[in-house]
């Protein structure tokens, strides 16, 4: 019993390691060439939203919605990524659950 309380010590001190990774985390993706740029952190939590004045000259507010919708996407699929690459070792390849970590 103790080694198992111990062990769930354990886990809950390496999950609050990750959780303080993944707010430090910075990762940018960017569409249209650069017009927008998007910060996020490891928790998914938007940062900054970076929109290059040219695109708001052409008046097409749906490209400029598709842009920033597929940069959001991308950096939240870099996030994923980077959460894979640091839980691999850990989890030993074991598919965890999303929203394991509270993400």
């Amino acid at each position: 019993m103790r080694d198992l309380q111990q062990m769930l010590s354990q886990m809950k001190k390496v999950q609050e390691d990750i959780q303080q990774q993944l707010e430090t985390l910075r990762l940018e993706a960017s569409s249209g060439g650069g017009i927008v740029t998007v910060t996020m952190n490891g928790s998914k939590r938007v940062l900054r939203v970076k929109i290059d004045p040219e695109a708001m000259k052409g008046g097409d507010v749906e490209m400029l919605q598709d842009l920033i919708q597929a940069a959001v996407n991308e950096a939240g699929r870099k996030v994923d990524e980077a959460l894979a690459e640091k839980l691999g070792g850990l989890a030993g390849g074991l598919k965890l659950p999303p929203g394991l970590l509270g993400g």
